[in-house]
């Protein structure tokens, strides 16, 4: 999956009018689920670890609409014409590839975004596609059946879709400025479009019982959480790993990988609210390999493994316990590594630590105790 910083940029397309939808405002401004189709729209994007930036591109008369703090440019009278403006005003700024996505489609999932990107690894364009499976038909002018169309090799096109950002911005600056999307664009400027699997639920809004059905896709949350528990204890050294932080100490933690305990129980909460056993399944403590490595290898992979299910971590609550060392000082470097990892913002992220009262191996000082929970989300 193409990652990096500054290197893949979502434009979500909220310039045009909506009337179909009714409601009296553009659809894109409508609410829908507790926020406005937009919002859900930018959540998707703003929220996945390998995009570095958003950029919405909006109507003039809708200024006054854009979230605080959400960086937007004007559109233009048409799509590819609002598209361009989009694009133009990511040059110069390094990016590598840029995903385009309609503001109407608020139920886009990360695995399908994942798809996309992963497409991109190998290849200059890419998009969502959905399979045709019902019967086509011809309709005249009074209502009534004429004929009927062969499926085969058809498909529904969905967003985003996806390209490296050169050869996008060349096919629009040559379109004619009236294809209905992007693929249409990059297709007449002689660019193989990978497809990878659309999701059914990534529904365009377009009409009024759209917003409906939308309500019940974004209101439906499978919520999972898992705790985990760590033990280490000490040993000879002048420092200990916790939370991703090296923290100095007249012990050190004794471990196959580099002990940090608070990383351990955290993956062992992730891989819990999956379902997926603990580390000791996914790294076996017996395996070489994993002498004195280092824990973020192992978060991350529970991560990874809960973004490919299609979950997102809604928060995670770490407890230290021990004596010493005093980790208050340090808790906010540790909460802003561990989500560097995760890939989330550091509010997301609770780092705290208790003493034993001198009770225990750990009022005793013999190691270092955790617990982590993590509660994940997919809609």
């Amino acid at each position: 999956m193409a990652t990096g910083q500054n290197r893949v940029w979502a434009i979500v397309v909220a310039a045009g009018r909506g009337i179909r939808a009714g409601g009296g405002v553009p659809k894109q401004w409508r609410s829908l689920a507790g926020a406005r189709v937009l919002d859900h729209a930018l959540a998707a994007f703003s929220g996945h670890p390998a995009i570095a930036g958003t950029l919405v591109v909006y109507h003039p008369d809708d200024a006054a609409r854009l979230p605080a703090g959400v960086e937007a440019v004007r559109g233009a009278g048409t799509r590819a014409g609002s598209v361009l403006a989009g694009l133009e005003a990511l040059q110069g700024r390094g990016v590598d590839i840029v995903l385009i996505h309609d503001a109407a489609r608020p139920c886009v999932r990360p695995p399908l975004i994942d798809a996309v990107l992963d497409a991109l690894d190998s290849a200059d364009a890419a998009a969502p596609a959905l399979a045709v499976t019902d019967a086509l038909w011809t309709v005249d002018g009074t209502g009534t059946i004429a004929g009927t169309k062969r499926r085969d090799g058809l498909a529904r096109a969905q967003t985003p879709q996806g390209f490296r950002y050169g050869v996008i911005v060349d096919a629009h600056r040559q379109a004619r400025g009236d294809e209905a999307d992007d693929v249409e664009v990059a297709l007449a400027a002689g660019l193989d479009v990978a497809a990878v699997a659309g999701d059914e639920d990534n529904i365009k809004i377009t009409r009024p019982g759209d917003f409906a059905r939308a309500e019940r896709i974004l209101g439906t949350v499978d919520i999972r959480i898992g705790n985990g528990y760590d033990v280490h204890r000490f040993g000879p050294g002048d420092s200990v790993t916790l939370c991703g932080v090296k923290v100095p100490h007249d012990h050190g933690l004794q471990g196959h990988s580099d002990a940090d305990v608070g990383m351990h129980a955290l993956t062992d909460a992730i891989y819990g609210a999956l379902a997926e056993g603990d580390i000791g399944r996914h790294f076996p403590p017996t395996d070489p390999i994993w002498k004195g490595a280092d824990s973020a290898a192992f978060l991350s992979h529970a991560a990874e493994l809960a973004r490919a299910r299609g979950y997102a971590l809604a928060n995670a609550d770490i407890t230290l316990v021990c004596e010493r060392p005093k980790i208050g000082p340090l808790a906010g470097a540790m909460q802003d590594r561990l989500a560097g990892i995760l890939g989330v913002e550091p509010g997301r992220i609770s780092v705290k630590a208790t003493t034993s009262e001198r009770l225990g191996f750990t009022g005793r000082e013999e190691g270092i105790a955790t617990l982590a929970t993590a509660t994940l989300t997919k809609r």
